[in-house]
C-alpha cells in the first residue's frame, strides 16, 4: 500500500482523457460457473494493460480491483477501443466468452460501464489525507495551493 500523503494535493493531466467505470454485479451466487470467470478476468486485462507501455496502449491507470466499479484512465477513447476490440489481447475473448455464457441466461451476472470523455481543463481534483488515488496516481500531484486552492480555482486552471 503506497503511504498516506497528508498534505492536501491537487492533479493535473495534459490534454484530453477518458475515465472509465466498470463494475460486475453477481446476481446469481449460486451459479459460480457464470460469474467466476467474469471475475476473473479484469486482473488478467489490468496486467495485461500494465505490462504495455502507455505509449502503445493509452492506458493511463486504475483505482485497483474492486467487483463493484473499477475506476480506469485513457489517454482517448480510440486507445480504450482498440484494446476492447483487439482479438489477440485478453479483453476481447473474454467478453465472447462471457456472451456465451449469458446468452440465456442473461440475469445471471450484470456487467456495466461508463465512459466519460473528459477536455483539457474541464476536471478538478483534491486528495487529503491519501496515498495516490484517482487521477491523482496517474497524473502529476501538485500541492492544492495557491489557484489550487478550491474546486473553482482548479476548474479554472
Amino acid at each position: 500500500m503506497p503511504p498516506i500523503d497528508p498534505r492536501r494535493m491537487s492533479a493535473r493531466i495534459e490534454g484530453d482523457f477518458v475515465v472509465f467505470l466498470i463494475g460486475l454485479r453477481i446476481n446469481a451466487w449460486h451459479k459460480p460457473h457464470k460469474w467466476v470467470p467474469a471475475l476473473m478476468a479484469m486482473p488478467r486485462m489490468l496486467q495485461e494493460l500494465a505490462a504495455r507501455p502507455v505509449s502503445e496502449t493509452g492506458f493511463l491507470g486504475h483505482n485497483g480491483l474492486n467487483r463493484q466499479c473499477i475506476v480506469q484512465y485513457w489517454r482517448s477513447f480510440d486507445h480504450l477501443e482498440s484494446y476492447a476490440r483487439a482479438p489477440d489481447r485478453a479483453h476481447f475473448p473474454a467478453w465472447t466468452a462471457f456472451n456465451g455464457r449469458m446468452k440465456d441466461s442473461r440475469g445471471d451476472v450484470g456487467i456495466w460501464h461508463e465512459t466519460y470523455l473528459v477536455r483539457a481543463g474541464e476536471y478538478e481534483a483534491i486528495y487529503a489525507g491519501m496515498p495516490p488515488y484517482g487521477l491523482g496516481r496517474v497524473a502529476e500531484r501538485l500541492p492544492a495551493t495557491g489557484n489550487r486552492n478550491a474546486a473553482r480555482a482548479r476548474l479554472r486552471g
